[in-house]
């Protein structure tokens, strides 16, 4: 006849328990077999790769009904100030043809014929640190193209002191005055900041290539009685006004121009179907409802998506849309407080910094060695650093190119204050959050559940000055 485990029974002297003869006997349950009858106290599925997002989250978002929010602005007279391209086969660099319509004077000329002509008349030329390209008074004979590496602008301060006016990099160019003007001559001292290799137009080839080219001709007359249309300092067309006069003058009679061809920006969408087998729905979903926590954390992924693309998207993110003469570079490699200061200053009311957060430690590591402490400010109830009063928040979506240097954006927020805005659409079908929605999409044969999720967004710059960017930061350089 058997007997239970020994429950409330003596035998022998010995407990009921079935512990080891070599340890001393266990008076109560063990918690292993506790454990079966017990309910686990559990913790929401959890996911490493959220983030604090602060661009979605310092963006005001704008409603576009029309799935489309159009940029009207004055008009502009584009001067042709952009980046240039090369090509490179082992240590022979060559420029894209194409890309000198990034000059001024070839800005909308298609002559691929001269332009190639013109392209094969670069010199290639290597500058070691601290040697100097060009001298300020000297003539001005070539056009000079920045392949790779930095170049100081120097020239006379207000008190007759010498300073860096500006810094030249990758794909920057500096001379074109020449190209039209015989006389001229540098208004600044070029000198290299770092090993450099440059491409050089000499005055004398162009020069040649125009008296054999009628259409290069036609084009240098169009940039010339181009330059004297009325325009203020940032390309605008001009509003005649008069002021301080006496009498009864004739007034300047005036309108505001338009763009004829604003830019539009379309919704740009991040999507993927959630599948959920209907056995997990039914029998598994207590005490924590499956198909709520499916949907939360693909929720958490697609707006990380959104806000790499909010940074990095070609069409319309911050890094790629940035005017070129809102960017700059820093004077040493590293960002130094000198560095920030001429981001902020170089725009009104500037809002946010956002920059990658080795970039903010190697900020600080500057600020140590220069014996500056930045403090910190309360931000959305949250302790941040801050530079000049501006928080400065992490984005780790800001790329780290080749390991060892990045970028910091500055930005200036919302359409009342002619700044960056997100685009979305709010009132959709199956709308989960505001410019997301989640559709049923049905039960297959095999018994699972499809839903599309889908994010629709984009951002708007409404005015250049409204973001800059800090460029080529070094965030890996060892200083002494």
């Amino acid at each position: 006849m058997s007997v239970d485990a020994g429950i409330g029974v003596e035998s022998g002297g010995e407990s009921g328990d079935a512990s080891s003869s070599n340890g001393p006997a266990r008076l109560s349950l063990g918690t292993a077999a506790a454990r079966n009858l017990a309910t686990t106290t559990k913790s929401a599925p959890q996911m490493q790769g959220i983030t604090s997002r602060w661009l979605l989250r310092v963006l005001p978002w704008v409603q576009v009904s029309g799935g489309t929010y159009r940029v009207n602005r004055r008009l502009t007279y584009t001067v042709g100030d952009g980046r240039v391209t090369f090509v490179q086969s082992g240590s022979e660099v060559r420029v894209i043809p194409e890309e000198l319509g990034e000059l001024p004077v070839l800005r909308g000329y298609d002559d691929i014929d001269v332009l190639n002509a013109l392209a094969d008349r670069f010199v290639q030329h290597e500058f070691t640190a601290g040697q100097v390209i060009s001298e300020a008074g000297a003539p001005a004979d070539h056009v000079y193209l920045v392949v790779h590496g930095k170049v100081n602008k120097i020239g006379t301060g207000k008190y007759g002191e010498q300073a860096v006016l500006g810094v030249l990099a990758d794909g920057d160019h500096f001379g074109n005055q020449m190209l039209t003007q015989d006389d001229s001559s540098w208004e600044f001292t070029a000198k290299a900041v770092t090993p450099v290799t440059l491409l050089g137009l000499p005055r004398q080839a162009f020069q040649a290539i125009a008296e054999q080219s009628e259409s290069l001709r036609e084009q240098i007359q169009r940039f010339l009685s181009g330059t004297q249309l009325a325009k203020n300092k940032h390309g605008e067309a001009a509003i005649h006004l008069a002021s301080g006069h006496d009498g009864e003058p004739d007034l300047p009679g005036t309108f505001v121009d338009y763009e004829l061809s604003p830019r539009e920006y379309e919704l740009s969408v991040a999507q993927t179907v959630l599948r959920v087998h209907s056995r997990v729905a039914d029998l598994y979903n207590h005490p924590m409802n499956q198909v709520e926590h499916q949907l939360r954390l693909t929720i958490e992924a697609l707006r990380e998506r959104q806000e790499h693309e909010l940074i990095n998207n070609r069409d319309f993110g911050l890094l790629y849309n940035a005017d070129y003469s809102q960017r700059i570079h820093t004077h040493s490699g590293p960002p130094t407080p000198d560095d920030l200061d001429e981001l902020i200053s170089r725009r009104r009311n500037s809002q946010f910094l956002l920059a990658h957060p080795q970039t903010i430690a190697a900020f600080g590591r500057e600020c140590n060695r220069l014996g500056i402490y930045p403090g910190t400010i309360d931000f959305h109830g949250n302790a941040v650093p801050s530079w000049r009063g501006l928080p400065l928040l992490p984005c780790n979506k800001i790329p780290i190119n080749d390991g060892h240097t990045s970028s910091i954006i500055v930005l200036r927020v919302g359409e009342d204050n002619q700044g960056v805005v997100g685009l979305h659409q709010i009132g959709l079908p199956d709308e989960y959050e505001p410019g997301l929605s989640v559709r049923f999409m049905g039960i297959n044969e095999k018994a699972i559940i499809s839903y599309l999720v889908s994010a629709y967004y984009s951002a708007a710059i409404l005015v250049p000055d409204a973001i800059g960017i800090l460029e080529n930061v070094e965030v890996a350089r060892a200083r002494n």
